[in-house]
């Protein structure tokens, strides 16, 4: 059974730092491209940074210099560091996986979603 679990949300103030997790299970993600992606209230799903089963990463202009992904194979896991907050990152945030390609922008491409993390920054 595929099962794709994030946690480490939470409530911060602008300028804070949190750390979120993704576990993966029921498939080898070791082999697969993951991603983080957003939604705000009201607005659409964002892609917002991913890492290749080699461990290059990318990131939305949005996050660069900010935002860490980083994975262990070994764990089947894959985090997302994010400092310096503001409020505009609020949002629900998803780990997904894409078993066939590589990182993609693009949420669409992505075979497996987690149910989200909550993650708001005060202002």
């Amino acid at each position: 059974q595929v099962q794709v679990v994030e946690s480490g949300g939470g409530l911060v103030q602008s300028g804070g730092s949190l750390r979120l997790s993704c576990a993966a299970s029921g498939f080898t993600s070791s082999t697969s491209a993951m991603s983080w992606a957003r939604q705000a209230p009201g607005k659409g799903l964002e892609w917002v940074s991913g890492i290749s089963s080699y461990e290059q990463t990318y990131y939305a202009e949005s996050v660069k210099g900010r935002f860490t992904i980083s994975r262990d194979n070994a764990k089947n896991t894959v985090s997302l560091q994010m400092n310096s907050l503001k409020p505009e990152d609020t949002a629900v945030y998803y780990c997904a996986a894409n078993r066939r390609m590589g990182v993609s922008t693009t949420t669409t491409a992505y075979d497996y979603w987690g149910q989200g993390t909550q993650v708001t920054v005060s202002s």
